[in-house]
């Protein structure tokens, strides 16, 4: 089905223009070749790039090429604040949960603590005291563990280094018990660009996070993620 003509024709050409900057990378496109990307003739695209770079949204190299401005940076750093994240990761969380039926969340670090920023309840009752804005110290935490191993430059200790390099090696960090009797967690981190601004975890009981139980929940929890995140936000792969 064809999609529907732009309200704006105006606007839905910058966007085009700024999608097709976005595919050229650093190297940009030449303005002839920017016409043909985007269906536009030159003297009509010359005057859309010209406010897109009063804006800060598009820049020409020395070669006279165009490509994005520092000013796109800045909208996606906005759109993927603190802020922000629990509203557009949440239909992945709830996807997450509708395939496991266990409690997910979703957390951040700050400083050396992990925040709680959501979580999504699953059907059946799981006796976890969790909350929006609670906080715990990250290295005990599958989260808090997840995004330390992926930072540029991982937590170091004499007990933390070997269970980063383990969640490194395989993809994932774990805790068994370590914050609550009976619960155990998994979790990815959540990368922007290569680093971690989240991760998302799975809560349960320790025997359903046990051996094939685990790994169950593990590749749902990857599986899941890769294909529910909003654009711009990835987990990373296993090294192992």
């Amino acid at each position: 089905m064809a999609q529907p003509p732009s309200p704006l024709g105006s606007v839905d050409k910058a966007l085009l223009t700024l999608d097709a900057l976005a595919r050229a990378g650093a190297r940009g496109l030449a303005l002839a070749e920017l016409a043909g990307e985007v269906g536009a003739n030159k003297s009509t695209l010359h005057r859309t790039l010209a406010a897109l770079r009063h804006r800060g949204y598009a820049e020409q190299t020395a070669a006279g090429d165009y490509r994005l401005g520092p000013a796109v940076l800045a909208l996606g750093t906005a759109f993927l604040s603190e802020e922000n994240l629990p509203g557009i990761v949440r239909p992945a969380l709830e996807a997450l949960r509708d395939e496991v039926d266990e409690l997910v969340h979703l957390g951040t670090l700050a400083g050396h603590e992990v925040v709680y920023l959501d979580k999504v309840e699953p059907q059946r009752p799981v006796r976890v005291w969790s909350a929006v804005g609670r906080r715990l110290p990250a290295a005990t935490t599958a989260l808090g563990r997840a995004m330390l191993a992926t930072a540029p430059s991982p937590a170091a200790g004499d007990r933390l280094s070997p269970l980063l390099a383990e969640a490194r090696e395989r993809g994932y960090a774990a805790e068994t018990e370590e914050n609550e009797p009976g619960i155990a967690c998994v979790a990815v981190a959540v990368l922007r660009a290569g680093r971690p601004v989240a991760a998302v975890s799975v809560t349960a009981p320790v025997e359903r996070l046990t051996g094939d139980g685990r790994a169950a929940r593990v590749a749902a929890l990857r599986d899941v993620l890769s294909r529910t995140l909003p654009p711009g936000l990835t987990i990373p792969a296993p090294l192992g």
